[in-house]
C-alpha cells in the first residue's frame, strides 16, 4: 500500500448564488462531481471542510459564517457530473439507471434534510434540446427505456442524429445484424435549493452521494504489456504513482504466481478546478481517502498524507484554496481461479 504525494487534487462543484442574481465492454469510466462553491460574496465564508472520499461514498461537511450584519438569503446549487449517454462505446458509471436522482445525492442544513428541487436539461453538439426531447415523450435519465428512438418515424429519427442526439446502433446477438437508434445526448443536472444564512452564526450544510465510480475487470498496473504505453504514463501522472506503488503491484503479482493482471480497479474524482471561487480560503480543511479493504492499495495525488487507519489516509489543510482535481485510483486483488 502507498500514497503518492505531490500537488494535491480535490474538488467540488456546487453553486451558492446570492437570491438576487439567482437563475434560476468491462469498462467504465469515473464520473467526477463536486460539491459546495461560494460565488464572489464578501459575507458568507467558509469556515471549514471535511470531505470523505471512497469509491462507495463520498460526504462533505461544510460550516458557513455569515459574517453580514444582516441575515443572508442564497440560492444553494449542486450541479451533478454531467453524463454523456454512449451505449455504443459504453456508458459512464451510473449507480441508479433511470432515476433523475442518478448519483442518490442528499442534502442536509444544520443536520435538519433539506428537499431540493432539480433542473434537467439534454444538450446535443451543446445546444440545449430538452424541450425536443420533451415534446417526443424521451426519457432523459441514464439506462432509461429507448426503444421508443427506434420506433420515431425516419424523418424524426435523422433529425435526431443530425442534432448530436442519437446515433444508429449496429450489432448482431445470434439473431442477423439489428439496427437500433442510441442516445448520444449529454445530460446535466442541477440540485438547488434556498438558504438563509443568519447573521453572525454559522450554518453546517452537509451532502452525500454515491459516486460514479470507473471500474475494470483488469488494471494496467501489473500488465507486461502496459509500460510504455500512453494510457500508462497517464495513469502514473494523474494518480501521482510511485516507485513504492509499482513495487507493490509486483510482489502481488509474484504472489499470485500469474502473468496477467493481478488487481482489478476502482478510479473516483472529484472536481474543484471549475467553481473555485470563495470568499475565502478554507481555513480548515480535510480530506480522508478511504481504500475499502486492507488488501487494496491507493494512490492519489497529495501533500502530507498520514495514514489514520488500516484503510483511511487522512490530508489536513488551513488557509486551503484548492487548484486541482482529486482523482483516486484503488486496485483491488483478483481471486486466484
Amino acid at each position: 500500500m502507498t500514497t503518492a504525494c505531490t500537488a494535491l487534487s480535490i474538488s467540488l462543484a456546487a453553486l451558492l448564488i446570492p437570491l438576487v442574481a439567482a437563475q434560476a465492454n468491462d469498462t467504465t469510466a469515473q464520473l467526477a462531481a463536486g460539491g459546495l462553491v461560494l460565488t464572489k460574496t464578501a459575507d458568507i465564508e467558509m469556515r471549514s471542510e471535511d470531505l470523505y472520499v471512497s469509491a462507495k461514498e463520498i460526504r462533505v461537511a461544510y460550516r458557513f459564517l455569515n459574517r453580514a450584519a444582516q441575515d443572508r438569503t442564497v440560492t444553494v446549487a449542486f450541479p451533478m457530473p454531467d453524463v454523456t449517454l454512449d451505449y455504443i462505446g459504453g456508458l459512464s458509471a451510473v449507480p441508479h439507471p433511470g432515476s433523475e436522482n442518478f448519483l442518490d445525492f442528499s442534502t442536509k442544513a444544520d443536520g435538519k434534510p433539506v428537499a431540493t428541487e432539480v433542473e434537467v436539461k439534454a444538450f446535443g453538439n451543446g445546444v440545449d434540446q430538452t424541450a425536443l426531447l420533451h415534446r417526443l415523450g424521451v426519457p432523459l435519465y441514464p439506462d432509461a427505456d429507448y426503444d421508443g428512438l427506434t420506433a420515431l418515424p425516419t424523418a424524426r429519427r435523422e433529425e435526431l442524429i443530425g442534432l448530436g442526439l442519437a446515433a444508429i446502433n449496429e450489432f448482431n446477438s445470434g439473431q442477423g445484424w439489428e439496427q437500433h437508434v442510441s442516445p448520444t445526448w449529454t445530460l446535466k443536472t442541477t440540485y438547488h435549493f434556498q438558504q438563509t444564512f443568519p447573521a453572525g452564526r454559522e450554518v453546517v450544510i452537509e451532502h452525500r452521494y454515491t459516486p460514479g465510480t470507473g471500474s475494470s475487470v483488469g488494471s494496467v498496473m501489473g500488465s507486461p504489456y502496459a509500460p510504455g504505453t500512453p494510457e500508462y504514463a497517464d495513469d502514473i501522472r494523474t494518480y501521482c504513482i510511485d516507485r513504492s506503488f509499482l513495487a507493490a503491484v509486483d510482489r502481488a503479482k509474484a504472489k499470485a504466481g500469474q502473468d496477467g493482471m493481478p488487481f482489478s480497479e476502482q478510479r473516483v474524482s472529484y472536481i474543484l478546478t471549475t467553481g473555485a471561487n470563495w470568499a475565502a480560503p478554507i481555513k480548515d480543511f480535510r480530506l480522508v481517502v478511504d481504500k475499502g479493504d486492507a488488501r487494496n492499495l491507493v494512490s492519489f495525488c497529495a501533500e502530507g498524507v498520514k495514514k489514520i487507519s488500516p484503510t483511511q489516509f487522512e490530508v489536513r489543510k488551513t488557509d486551503f484554496t484548492p487548484s486541482a482535481e482529486l482523482n483516486v485510483l484503488i486496485l483491488r486483488p483478483i481471486p486466484p481461479q
